[in-house]
């Protein structure tokens, strides 16, 4: 079992340096950081959880660009999108940028994917709200040309275009791993169909949606095993990882607040038994 952490980072929490060799030196496997291109200021789309949205949802630093500064300070550490909003950018220009990040870090991107929430943010990107997922699925599979062809090309409702060379080509091959962020039954069948893993927030529902991502698998000549399973969330006690484990989860990732450097240090040292047992695990 992996462990990994997960932030919101700003210009007033750590340093991507900083935590970059701080938690690979702590023995954290991956680092994931969110992406919000902006947060529309007309608030018409609530926030999930209730109340007022905060404020880190657009403080938050474009996370290749954070990235990469991470990746330049370790060697180990893989380093992901949690989620990147695939909808809000071109597919070229992406494929390029997650090419460049995974060849320039060496292999050691996780391509973290989702449609998101917010309809004004979407709309603003010219995507209209309930196309998003049918946009984002064709963005990944015009990419996968990207990453893999060297006459690239791709033609589909959202997605259209003749033969183009994109290089660099990733080092991890045949590209980064791409990892559905969404835990409704359209994303399992969305896993099966086009994705590497499942990058859910662990929820009560888990269980049900793995049961229908093992059966989907079995029913379309999948192997189970060929799809990464990494989850949000906690563990309480070894027996907890454990369980995840046997149910195939292949890595927790737990949350780091936006905090400064001691606040975060500190938030890490709690997190030091978690990483014990996860040893234990092997």
């Amino acid at each position: 079992m992996n462990i990994g952490l997960s932030s919101f980072p700003t210009d007033y929490s750590m340093s991507a340096t900083a935590l970059g060799r701080t938690a690979e030196e702590r023995g954290f496997e991956s680092l994931f950081v969110v992406e919000h291109t902006h947060i529309p200021a007309s608030r018409r789309t609530p926030y999930a959880l209730g109340g007022d949205l905060p404020s880190i949802y657009w403080e938050s630093y474009e996370p290749f660009t954070y990235l990469a500064q991470v990746a330049a300070v370790t060697e180990n550490l893989q380093i992901g999108t949690g989620i990147c909003l695939v909808p809000e950018h071109h597919p070229i220009a992406l494929a390029k940028r997650v090419a460049s990040l995974d060849s320039l870090s060496g292999g050691r991107f996780l391509f973290g994917v989702g449609a998101g929430w917010n309809a004004e943010e979407l709309e603003n990107h010219g995507v209209e709200f309930g196309d998003r997922w049918k946009v984002l699925r064709e963005h990944v599979l015009a990419m996968k040309q990207c990453w893999t062809e060297k006459d690239a090309e791709y033609h589909g409702e959202f997605v259209d275009f003749d033969p183009v060379w994109v290089e660099p080509k990733p080092v991890r091959k045949p590209h980064p791993p791409i990892l559905i962020g969404a835990s409704s039954k359209w994303a399992i069948e969305r896993i099966v169909e086009y994705a590497d893993g499942w990058l859910p927030i662990l929820a009560p529902d888990f269980d049900e949606r793995l049961a229908q991502l093992n059966q989907l698998c079995e029913e379309q000549g999948r192997d189970p095993a060929e799809i990464e399973i990494t989850v949000f969330g906690n563990a309480e006690n070894p027996e907890v990882l454990a369980e995840l484990a046997e149910k195939g989860v292949n890595r927790l990732v737990l949350g780091l607040p936006t905090v400064g450097e001691d606040q975060a240090l500190k938030v890490m040292d709690g997190y030091t038994q978690t990483l014990e047992w996860a040893q234990q695990l092997g």
